[in-house]
């Protein structure tokens, strides 16, 4: 998988066609993203008591109504933004020996810059 945890990506198809965000989570295994703000849902959480909260004074509880959270996003359905041309691009990567090791590192296919420095 090409994107990573802190990267913006742009979304390419779907309810958010055309919005960027930033990644706050990648699923490698599930093939998936989750990304700030985008592809949000509703869901309905009943007010409950926090587990280990101070045992001082009385039960302390979470919120209960409708809540929006983020969604995954399948990894096709997203690009990656270039840091450097700022336009979503696709990524190639490049394995290079550094001090002995092999470090793979990614690269903007649109202007050939690295985006791993």
């Amino acid at each position: 998988m090409k994107v990573k945890k802190g990267d913006t990506v742009q979304v390419v198809a779907g309810k958010d066609r055309g919005k960027q965000g930033r990644v706050v989570e990648a699923r490698p295994r599930d093939g998936r993203v989750i990304v700030e703000n985008l592809n949000l849902v509703k869901r309905h959480r009943k007010p409950a008591p926090i587990r280990d909260s101070s045992r001082m004074g009385g039960a302390q509880m979470t919120p209960g109504g409708i809540i929006e959270k983020p969604s995954p996003i399948d990894i096709s359905n997203v690009m990656l933004v270039c840091p450097t041309c700022n336009q979503a691009s696709r990524i190639g990567v490049h394995v290079k020996e550094i001090k002995g090791e092999t470090v793979r590192v990614r690269f903007c296919k649109r202007c050939n810059e690295e985006i791993d420095r």
